[in-house]
């Protein structure tokens, strides 16, 4: 073959190559950033916003929208006599507001449904869902991002003792049991159940108010959630005493403060509001002496956590918060211990051990990082 042919296979040859390695892009779709797939579109996902777009949104309207249970007494309960919300969950709503809006009045509660949770999250219709949520991997992956958890629960059974014997969850065998839809609990039950080869039928509700009102009818043998629920609920009796929780934890249930996917900033806010309640706790700060521990201490970690050392201006700036939001927001709602005793302790009708919710230093599992 002449070399003058040889050389212009040769580039031809060249050519296909680089063109069959970098195929030519499809054109672009206006409006498309790099990598979109003109039609294509994840399943329930909404576009992110910029980091600090959840903070500055907030501050812009001067409000926090805070996804809440709404019928569940100690944890988030709306007074409809007086307008008002009580709870623990509803408190840290509450001391998320402070430390971003110097307030913790400026919560628009919002009650959402086990099965609306979720979609809230993902639209993007809340900032914040401090409601009995168990973290969960599919949960972490596709709702939002999970702070830290706030209360360590597990599944429990309760029946209605005037009426039913069981003492385990074998001696439910052929019994009806009330379960709310959309949540750990039914799938948990189901679990269980089948592990034990104990057959039983499901009465399932999408309300919660609606689950119980079928228990306390006699509907069903027996009503399961978290056992938290479970005695925040039976608070509500008229003979509370009547009813009494199985001897069983059926589950894992980490409940805390779950944020929408796509903005870390806000994220880091929320986790830090969480840790500086544990942190306050631990170090013995409390609503009423926080202020006089910020103008007297001399240790560097409280200054810088109280925000009187030099450096602590970076770490609120770092979160996007004002200088000594912590004491801000300990003056308004408390530390952990606080806010716990407040609405679930032994002066409450719930008089809820606190059991692994105590400081790592008591045995428990709640434990702040270093805020510096």
């Amino acid at each position: 073959m002449p070399s003058g042919r040889l050389i212009v296979l040769s580039l031809a040859v060249a050519a296909l190559v680089v063109g069959a390695c970098n195929p030519t892009p499809p054109a672009a779709t206006p409006g498309a950033t790099p990598g979109d797939t003109p039609g294509a579109q994840t399943p329930g996902a909404t576009p992110a916003g910029p980091t600090g777009a959840r903070l500055a949104a907030i501050q812009g309207r001067d409000s926090l929208i805070c996804g809440v249970n709404g019928g569940l007494p100690g944890f988030s309960f709306l007074d409809e006599a007086t307008n008002t919300w009580s709870g623990f969950d509803a408190d840290f709503c509450r001391a998320v507001a402070a430390a971003v809006l110097g307030d913790p009045n400026k919560v628009e509660f919002r009650a959402l449904s086990a099965d609306d949770r979720g979609p809230a999250l993902q639209a993007g219709e809340i900032d914040v869902l401090i409601r009995n949520t168990t973290w969960t991997s599919s949960r972490d992956a596709s709702w939002g991002n999970f702070g830290p958890t706030t209360f360590y629960d597990g599944q429990g059974m309760m029946v209605n003792r005037t009426q039913n014997t069981a003492a385990t969850l074998e001696d439910l065998a052929g019994a009806t049991i009330c379960v709310q839809s959309g949540t750990t609990t039914e799938l948990n039950l189901a679990d269980q159940m089948r592990v034990r080869n104990v057959d039983y039928t499901p009465l399932v509700f999408d309300n919660i108010d609606a689950t119980y009102e079928a228990y306390s009818q006699g509907r069903c043998d027996a009503v399961t959630s978290d056992r938290s629920q479970l005695v925040g609920r039976r608070s509500g009796f008229t003979t509370p005493a009547d009813h009494e929780l199985l001897d069983v934890v059926m589950s894992k249930e980490p409940l805390g403060p779950v944020v929408p996917h796509g903005d870390d900033q806000w994220f880091d806010v929320v986790k830090w509001v969480v840790f500086a309640t544990f942190q306050a706790e631990e170090s013995d700060i409390t609503s009423a002496n926080v202020a006089q521990i910020a103008g007297e201490t001399a240790d560097p970690v409280l200054r810088r956590l109280l925000g009187v050392q030099p450096e602590a201006g970076e770490l609120a700036a770092g979160l996007g918060l004002a200088d000594g939001w912590v004491v801000t927001m300990i003056s308004a709602v408390g530390n952990y211990e606080e806010i716990y005793n407040r609405n679930l302790g032994p002066e409450t009708p719930l008089n809820l051990d606190r059991g692994p919710n105590q400081q790592w230093t008591d045995g428990g599992l709640l434990y702040a990082p270093p805020y510096r």
